[in-house]
């Protein structure tokens, strides 16, 4: 097996037994896999905190060695793991950091597979679907289907709820829609993401695997669908896109238990102490933008013990209904209450905010209503914002109370319900249906026809942006698109820059793309 160890700068071999600690490095080791698992289920558990880079598979040895695009991806792999070991094929496999800063694969004879499976599932992740048909010969076959799954539920011994599909399934990434139904007397549902590899990951660990003991088993593949359209908001569909869409005649309105049931929606059945992945709650992002999952790769059981089951999934918490959200790990020497007005604003209207007194890296935000809550901690838990890693969840609070006269504030607490700023004051307005999560590029509008492309450019180049491109829309010179350096770049610039005085009563409007330049 001398070819296939990887080697150095220095070209050191790797030390036999490999239990050491090591310092944080992008390459990680891994143990004990199963022979039987394919390159691409090992890939499989890395692509959820970012793109991986190179890979190297040690059959004989059932090792592994998984190179990440970043420090930072591979040391945010290792701390999910550590607690919550992760399973190939029901069995525990073992990440550790390695000795090597990168590893060098050109030269080694049996790694064509791997690689094949490396660029397979690096393409699905990027977003083409063509995938190369190189991985049926490992056996690691990846979808061209894309990101609708059908989900058919057997057994079904406890009620299946809608947002009972939304925690276990939003573990894999952003859930766009749901939609569930029966057909041939079986419960069924279809559930779209917004990236394939989140589609792949979630089928690739939750197949065949239990919700409670010994019932309600999932059975998870691909549908034909590209998208599902969704024409109500209720407890049978959700387009979680649309905070605007009709409940639907006939249909029950969504209550406030419903509600509640979205309180922690990244923390499924933590009540259970052996379940790897889901034991305990992260609240890290759907998708974000970041290279951290809320529960990626493969994982062991997601049961939990019948007596939790009370008519609503155990673990959640927060107040029915609630709009207060508690946002946390903020950067105290940044952050101001016009910041996050701006920023969570892109989701909902915001009433109030609060900085903490004595805390300045925690703040409260009211939303207008519960439903935009929930959207905003869907976009932005998670979010890096002035260096920090943003953590957004329900307050305990039902409100933010304004402070007393003649009490010491130093303006942390401020009261935004009549803003002229609010996106939403319009009900079923154009902006509803234009809410995204937060990306390098951003929308720009109502820029007056004075004002060209290098004055927009030199504007956000002046706030630390780092434009890479920009273009005016063809029909429209109102607007145009700015991509910049990051995504956290891009949020800094939306904060500074939206509603920016061009003079002469014209405000900017700036607001995240699903579109790239």
């Amino acid at each position: 097996m001398s070819n296939s160890t990887p080697t150095t700068d220095n070209g050191k071999k790797k030390i036999k037994g490999g239990k050491s600690q090591c310092l944080p490095s992008r390459v990680l080791h891994i143990r004990q896999i199963p022979s039987d698992v394919t390159g691409a289920e090992v890939i499989a558990l890395g692509l959820p905190f970012g793109k991986v880079t190179n890979f190297l598979m040690l059959k004989g040895k059932g090792q592994a060695f998984l190179e990440m695009a970043s420090t930072e991806a591979a040391v945010s792999m290792v701390n999910y793991y550590t607690p919550a070991t992760p399973h190939l094929h029901n069995r525990p496999v073992y990440i550790q950091y390695s000795n090597y800063k990168e590893l060098k694969t050109e030269n080694l004879h049996n790694q064509a597979r791997p690689q094949a499976a490396l660029q397979g599932v690096n393409a699905v992740q990027h977003g083409s679907l063509a995938i190369t048909n190189t991985l049926d010969g490992e056996g690691g076959h990846l979808p061209s289907q894309g990101s609708v799954l059908r989900i058919v539920v057997e057994n079904v011994f406890y009620p299946i709820t809608l947002e009972m599909l939304y925690q276990i399934f939003s573990k894999f990434g952003y859930v766009l829609k749901i939609v569930m139904f029966h057909k041939n007397n079986q419960f069924q549902a279809l559930l779209q993401y917004a990236d394939a590899m989140n589609a792949y990951c979630a089928k690739m660990s939750l197949d065949g695997h239990s919700i409670y003991p010994g019932c309600c088993t999932l059975r998870i593949d691909f549908s034909k669908l590209n998208t599902l359209k969704v024409k109500y908001n209720n407890d049978k569909s959700r387009d979680f896109t649309r905070i605007d869409l009709p409940f639907g005649d006939g249909q029950r309105t969504l209550d406030a238990s419903l509600t509640a049931t979205f309180a922690t929606p990244n923390t499924i059945f933590p009540s259970y102490p052996g379940a790897a992945g889901f034991a305990q709650p992260l609240g890290f992002p759907q998708g974000a933008g970041i290279s951290v999952p809320a529960a990626p790769g493969a994982l062991g059981s997601l049961t939990i013990t019948p007596s939790t089951v009370s008519g609503q999934i155990p673990g959640v918490t927060g107040i029915p209904g609630n709009s207060v959200l508690l946002v946390s790990n903020l950067n105290p020497e940044a952050i101001t209450p016009y910041g996050l007005f701006i920023l969570f604003g892109v989701y909902g209207n915001v009433h109030r905010v609060k900085i903490m007194f004595k805390k300045r890296g925690i703040a409260l935000v009211q939303m207008a209503d519960a439903t935009q809550a929930q959207l905003a901690i869907n976009h932005l838990n998670g979010q890096r914002l002035y260096g920090r890693v943003m953590h957004t969840t329900l307050s305990k609070y039902q409100t933010i109370q304004l402070p007393r006269e003649g009490q010491e504030d130093k303006g942390l607490t401020k009261d935004y319900s009549n803003s002229p700023l609010h996106r939403f004051k319009n009900p079923g307005s154009k902006n509803c249906q234009n809410i995204f999560p937060p990306s390098a590029t951003l929308h720009l509008s109502n820029i007056p026809p004075s004002v060209t492309v290098d004055d927009l450019k030199n504007l956000f180049a002046s706030k630390g942006s780092t434009v890479k491109a920009f273009k005016f829309f063809q029909k429209d010179c109102k607007m145009g698109l700015i991509q910049l350096g990051s995504v956290e770049e891009a949020v800094h610039a939306l904060i500074e820059l939206h509603n920016h005085d061009f003079g002469e009563n014209q405000h900017l409007r700036v607001s995240f793309s699903k579109s790239t330049i």
